[in-house]
């Protein structure tokens, strides 16, 4: 689903993204937890990865240019996130395309 779509969805509806890394991060505070951006032609995606999943999927997670993300969507207000349950890594969709990230050192 395109950001703008995602951004309608109810508190607790499974979900499933799908845009170009532009960061990650995995702050020290945050206790092995990943904050992924992903972004489309219609706007951000904020998602979550719990540290289970980082270990699990981390070839994908850090691998991937292009990835696909199945999940819950969460919002609360105007924070809307979606945390993840699987990631697909689909950057050979992307042909030559090179796109770079913002990644944590």
């Amino acid at each position: 689903m395109p950001a703008e779509v995602l951004n309608t969805f109810a508190d607790g509806q499974f979900a499933r993204g799908c845009g170009i890394v532009t960061v990650r991060q995995r702050p020290q505070t945050a206790n092995g937890t990943m904050f992924v951006t992903l972004e489309d032609e219609t706007g951000p995606v904020n998602v979550i990865v719990w540290p289970a999943l980082v270990e699990k999927q981390r070839k994908e997670l850090l691998g991937a240019s292009l990835l696909g993300v199945y999940g819950i969507w969460q919002c609360e207000g105007k924070v809307r996130h979606l945390v993840a349950k699987r990631l697909v890594d689909l950057s050979p969709l992307l042909g030559q395309l090179h796109v770079g990230s913002r990644d944590f050192a």
